[in-house]
C-alpha cells in the first residue's frame, strides 16, 4: 500500500469508522440531536456542533493546500459559530457538509502521487505528508472530545 493509500485509509477509519482506537468520528455522532449537539454540559467548553463545524474547515483547507493554494482558517473560519436556532435539519446539514468535505480530502488524497507527500505546504515549513498525519490527529482530538461532550450530556439528562 502506498504512504498515500494508508493516508486516506487512516482519514477514513477516523472519521468513518474501523478505527483501532475505538468508536470514529461518525459513529460517535449516530443518534446525537440537534439539541445535544448545541449542549453545553462542560461550562466553557466547545460545543459538539462547535467540533463538528472545525473537522470540516480543516478538511477543506487541507484540500486547498493540496491543490497548491495557501489556506489558514482563524477566527470563525476555524470555529464557526454554532446556529442561534438549532434545528434538527441544520445538525443534519453540518454533519452531512462535514461528510462531503471529508470525502473529498479522501478522495484527493487517495489519488495524491506520493512523491507530492515531500511536497512542501504553500506557506508552512512542513510538508503535506505532516499535514496529513496532522489531519488525521486533529480528527481524533476533536473525535475525544465529542466523546466526552456525549457522555456529559448523558449524563446530565438523569
Amino acid at each position: 500500500m502506498s504512504e498515500s493509500a494508508f493516508l486516506a485509509d487512516q482519514l477514513r477509519r477516523a472519521f468513518d469508522g474501523n478505527a483501532w482506537h475505538g468508536p470514529s468520528l461518525l459513529e460517535l455522532l449516530r443518534g446525537v440531536e440537534a439539541k445535544t449537539a448545541v449542549a453545553r454540559p462542560v461550562p466553557d467548553a466547545h460545543t459538539i456542533w462547535e467540533l463538528v463545524a472545525p473537522i470540516a474547515a480543516w478538511d477543506y483547507a487541507a484540500c486547498v493546500r493540496l491543490a497548491g493554494e495557501k489556506c489558514q482558517p482563524k477566527g470563525t473560519a476555524n470555529f464557526p459559530r454554532q446556529p442561534a436556532m438549532a434545528t434538527r435539519a441544520a445538525w443534519r446539514k453540518a454533519v452531512a457538509d462535514a461528510m462531503r468535505t471529508h470525502a473529498m480530502l479522501i478522495k484527493t488524497v487517495a489519488r495524491l502521487p506520493e512523491a507530492r507527500l515531500h511536497d512542501r505546504v504553500p506557506g508552512k515549513r512542513y510538508n503535506f505528508g505532516h499535514m496529513l498525519h496532522g489531519v488525521v490527529q486533529h480528527e481524533l482530538y476533536h473525535a475525544g472530545q465529542i466523546a466526552l461532550l456525549k457522555r456529559a450530556a448523558e449524563a446530565s439528562k438523569k
